[in-house]
């Protein structure tokens, strides 16, 4: 067992399913009911099943099993490399392409391709995030920066934190925005209604996101933006919670949106520092067919 957990109820009632539920935000119910289902948790050394009603003084105990090893195996994804040298590489990865594995995405990722296309990459985040400085949505289309070794690696850690690089998106969204430019102070955490979904919420991580508009359309507004920060989700979040959500958005979005491959979400344009010579350097990616084919037809309807 890698983890233990230990919770002691003092004036709840009810199911001990939703009780940890209520109490682990970082896991979902289904991994909690699969844990009860795998015998992981247990109180007074008894397992106990999902429906087990829970009553004062109550000490369960959580037995975490250790995350199954995923092999990461190199794979042929033909990404489309727009800038490489000894120290980073840019991609500009398409839409429905998961940035690293995970146990619902054990191949096909953007990992699985550098590691068939790129000799050497960083190793400072865990061994399936393997040069991963950052990270982009399944569906958001454009730039990612990847280091190919550990000082890169911590350069260009440092200048996310600092707020140094420049990370500029477009997006098309629902409604016509009337003003020309906005601020989106709010912070963001993790949805206490659907735990698969991030929202701002009191208490949550500081986030901040620019944006401008760029052109209108009947129903519709393009919009470049600019982020402060970099939280999960922020861009579809902030947009959601301000009253104009990212069309084709599955999560955030309403049911009745534009046909495209997921959000209409694109980083265009990514700046930072070489880590190596100190130069600026700024990469800029066009948007994808879908996204652009979208936007002939709704001018041609206005």
């Amino acid at each position: 067992m890698d983890n233990q957990i230990e919770i002691i109820i003092k004036d709840e009632t009810g199911r001990i399913d939703k009780a940890l539920n209520d109490r682990l935000a970082e896991y979902s119910r289904s991994q909690i009911q699969q844990w009860i289902k795998e015998q992981c948790v247990s109180i007074d050394g008894k397992a106990v099943k999902a429906n087990y009603k829970v009553s004062t003084g109550d000490k369960i105990l959580i037995e975490i099993p250790a995350p199954e090893e995923l092999d990461l195996v190199p794979e042929n994804l033909d990404l489309e490399i727009v800038y490489e040298d000894e120290d980073v590489v840019v991609i500009n990865k398409p839409q429905g392409m998961v940035v690293h594995p995970s146990a619902g995405h054990p191949n096909g990722t953007l990992v699985n391709g550098l590691l068939y296309q790129i000799k050497n990459l960083s190793t400072i985040n865990d061994v399936v995030r393997p040069g991963i400085v950052h990270r982009i949505d399944k569906d958001t289309s454009g730039l990612l920066m990847v280091a190919k070794n550990d000082r890169a690696h911590e350069s260009l850690a440092k200048q996310l934190k600092d707020k140094t690089s420049l990370r500029k998106y477009v997006a098309l969204v629902h409604g016509e925005i009337p003003h020309e430019k906005g601020r989106i102070e709010a912070p963001i955490g993790r949805s206490k209604v659907n735990r698969k979904m991030q929202a701002v919420i009191e208490g949550g991580k500081s986030a901040v996101t620019h944006f401008e508009v760029l052109q209108r359309f009947e129903g519709y507004t393009l919009i470049e933006l600019q982020l402060e920060t970099g939280r999960t989700h922020q861009i579809r979040v902030h947009m959601q919670y301000i009253g104009y959500p990212v069309a084709g958005d599955p999560l955030y979005g309403p049911k009745k949106t534009l046909k495209g491959n997921g959000q209409f979400l694109h980083a265009k344009l990514l700046g930072f520092e070489h880590p190596t010579t100190g130069e600026m350097m700024v990469f800029e990616a066009p948007l994808p067919e879908i996204f652009k084919k979208t936007l002939k037809q709704l001018k041609e309807k206005d």
